[in-house]
């Protein structure tokens, strides 16, 4: 039966849940595996709560509070014993038994902080405890249906933002300072940070996910002491939504907007700014390189348009996905096909005002240009993130 929401039923939203659980469950399969035939280990495993981004992306099935995780290597199958369960006693606890009644012994592999108690119930079963990243390498390359997820909750950002750009262009400018209304008769409001931030909220909620407290107008402005205090016209605007989608994967988008822009040295920064996505992702397009690299292209593309080194200018490039800032991160990983990352790059105006834009990318093969997922205008002009 089709249902009312263009042709998507219920089976098929089960259908394609399992799906995704499937592809992740094997993908991370496929590197804990590699890792233990390479180290001579007999299982991996993890704990944590439900919370733990490691915990969400290594257990196969949905499971609730407390949860042991484990990858027996001799039989290429996954295990989890939960809180949730109808049983008794911890879940590494009862994990470890299920192991030793599997028939395995000797080393097991776990995250380098898995819990003491864990630790000590393992230990307690017999096995020899060494610590591996391999659950962190395997969340550093996105699976088809991961990218599904961040694009969605990128949609929604890109909402949250369109929306905040919509109200900028319909703001007016009443005694040196944006204003909003004043229609019908009725007096203007001011335009507050706010009153955008509730907006951006609302838009993405609207788009289905969730703003997760990570909105922010203007972050690091230092030009009010009073955080609320109305915006005002020809001074950049930055706009940050960071929302999580309900698969629990993250977006992550950047725009500054300037109301009644006079050009001068906020149009030079902010062409600078622009410029070095272009040089980034013909970078990546080329082949796999460091974070290192990336946010070296993304410094020296801005300083050549004339940025001297005392020109504060600020790159960050980081993985996205179960958490805002994941792997690739630190500066040796790998930025290659499979990651998805956000490029962030703000660059100095005056001594309280930056451009700053950030977006995110899916990396492909060498020679295939990278995706810009969900991404509005890189534009100063409110409207022109309305076409």
């Amino acid at each position: 039966m089709t249902g009312g929401n263009g042709g998507v039923t219920d089976g098929d939203r089960v259908d394609d849940n399992a799906s995704f659980h499937r592809e992740r469950r094997d993908h991370a399969a496929g590197v804990v595996s590699a890792v233990l035939d390479e180290r001579g280990a007999t299982a991996f495993v993890h704990v944590g709560a439900d919370r733990d981004p490691g915990i969400r992306y290594g257990r196969p099935t949905d499971s609730s509070g407390l949860t042991a995780i484990a990858y027996d290597g001799a039989e290429s199958e996954w295990l989890v014993r939960s809180a949730g369960d109808d049983a008794s006693g911890h879940p590494a606890e009862r994990l470890a038994s299920a192991l030793v009644d599997r028939g395995l012994e000797g080393t097991v592999l776990t995250p380098p902080r898995v819990p003491h108690d864990a630790a000590l119930y393992l230990e307690g079963a017999g096995f020899e405890l060494a610590s591996t990243d391999a659950l962190e390498r395997a969340r550093a390359t996105k699976t088809d249906g991961e990218r599904e997820r961040i694009a969605a909750a990128q949609r929604a950002a890109s909402a949250g933002i369109r929306q905040a750009a919509s109200i900028l262009a319909g703001a007016t400018v009443v005694d040196g300072r944006l204003a909003v209304g004043g229609g019908d008769g009725t007096e203007s409001e001011p335009l507050t940070p706010a009153r955008l931030r509730t907006a951006i909220d609302e838009a993405i909620v609207g788009a289905g996910a969730f703003p997760a407290g990570n909105t922010a107008v203007d972050p690091d402005s230092s030009r009010d002491s009073e955080t609320d205090a109305p915006l005002r016209p020809g001074e950049p605007i930055v706009l940050e939504a960071v929302p999580r989608g309900p698969a629990g994967y993250y977006g992550g988008l950047v725009r500054t907007l300037v109301v009644d822009s006079d050009g001068g040295r906020e149009r030079r920064v902010h062409v600078a700014v622009t410029q070095s996505f272009r040089s980034a992702r013909s970078m990546l397009t080329a082949g796999t390189e460091s974070v290192t690299a990336v946010e070296a292209d993304l410094e020296a593309e801005v300083r050549s348009f004339g940025f001297a080194e005392g020109d504060a200018i600020e790159t960050e490039v980081s993985g996205v996905g179960l958490e805002p800032r994941e792997r690739p991160i630190d500066g040796g990983d790998d930025v290659g096909p499979g990651a998805v990352v956000r490029l962030d790059v703000a660059g100095q105006v005056e001594a309280d005002t930056r451009i700053r834009i950030a977006d995110v990318l899916a990396i492909n093969d060498a020679g295939e240009r990278p995706d810009r997922l969900a991404a509005p205008s890189q534009s100063l002009e409110p409207t022109a993130l309305l076409d």
